[in-house]
């Protein structure tokens, strides 16, 4: 991978991606009432979260990530992801 690879988050058809601390993904499970497993999946070896390590560090599984998308009609919506391992377990 090479640094202008990083740019691939900047681009208009990707979600911006933004790692959660401990403290706030916390905030946004119980804001939802929800636990981390109930949490939509993202895989470890996914590109954005690839890229998003060369800024945060490596991401562990267990980790909650933000992603803001653009929309026609709400202007954006939130969704989060929890980060799993590259395999998924049946």
């Amino acid at each position: 991978m090479v640094e202008s690879d990083l740019h691939v988050l900047e681009h208009d058809l990707v979600p911006e991606h933004t790692l959660l601390s401990e403290q706030e993904a916390e905030k946004v499970l119980a804001k939802f009432k929800i636990t981390k497993d109930q949490l939509p999946k993202i895989r470890k070896d996914d590109a954005c979260i690839r890229i998003l390590e060369r800024i945060e560090g490596p991401i562990n599984p267990g980790r909650v990530i933000q992603i803001r998308r653009k929309s026609d009609t709400a202007e954006e919506f939130i969704v989060y992801r929890l980060v799993i391992s590259k395999e998924l377990k049946g």
